[in-house]
């Protein structure tokens, strides 16, 4: 999706993400909780919104590629009873030594952009460390809308094509993230729990509603360039529909 990781895409979904995350799966993490590394921290919506709901004092580790967002999302943490630092650089280089002394390992909308070799590996340096793991908001694969249009499927399951693309040589996961990361989480002695985590989408959320609506059929019609997408959008924008958005939630303790 265009500007997927901009402050600005970021800012706008992260009402939306947070209405999503399965409040829930908070409940079941083992305790205590206090060294939380964030991967792909974006914004540090992830941190906004689940550091009031543990018990402090706790110390986040925002990690990102990106330092402009490194920098926002450590500027724009305040919670009392909260620490803050920044790690930059790449999920797929993390090591268990960098997850020493670290409780839990968080990340939002993350895993459906890794492939298979690296899910295996993150899920193996979370093993070493023994710290547990809540990702949430991956890409489900599951899009609803009302009122329903007769193209809806064919912009469904090319988009789906789009997130399994390959990218520089990395076959991404996408929508099958969510199942093949339980199943590596299982095969590595975890003990999982999923939950959905669909965005609610419509009128009562336009902006939003109308980028995501743009950013979807932008990455369908980048799929499939035979697909004539300008009519359809045109409507959908006119009239902005309710629309059901699934991701699944994931929480895998070790021990």
């Amino acid at each position: 999706m265009t500007g997927e990781f901009s402050e600005s895409w970021l800012g706008l979904r992260e009402p939306a993400d947070a209405d999503a995350r399965a409040a829930d799966l908070v409940a079941l993490l083992p305790k205590p909780v206090h060294v939380i590394r964030d991967l792909g921290c974006g914004t540090g919506s992830m941190a906004r919104w689940l550091a009031p709901q543990l018990e402090t004092p706790q110390h986040w580790i925002l990690a990102d590629l990106d330092p402009k967002l490194l920098h926002y999302a450590t500027s724009h943490v305040r919670v009392p009873g909260v620490s803050v630092e920044g790690a930059l650089g790449n999920v797929t280089a993390l090591t268990a030594a960098d997850l020493d002394g670290t409780d839990l390992v968080t990340c939002s909308a993350l895993l459906d952009l890794l492939t298979e070799a690296e899910i295996d590996a993150l899920v193996a340096v979370l093993a070493a460390s023994g710290a547990a793991a809540l990702f949430t908001l991956s890409v489900a694969g599951e899009v609803s809308f009302d009122p329903a249009r007769p193209e809806d499927a064919a912009v469904a399951e090319a988009f789906d094509e789009h997130q399994r693309r390959v990218v520089d040589g990395r076959r991404l996961l996408g929508p099958d993230a969510p199942a093949y990361a339980v199943r590596a989480f299982e095969k590595a002695g975890a003990t999982v729990v999923t939950r959905p985590s669909a965005w609610q989408l419509g009128p009562d959320r336009p902006e939003l509603t109308a980028e995501w609506l743009r950013g979807w059929t932008g990455a369908a019609r980048e799929q499939r360039p035979s697909l004539d997408l300008d009519d359809y959008l045109t409507a959908r924008l006119e009239q902005l529909p309710s629309a059901s958005v699934g991701h699944v939630d994931l929480l895998a303790i070790f021990g």
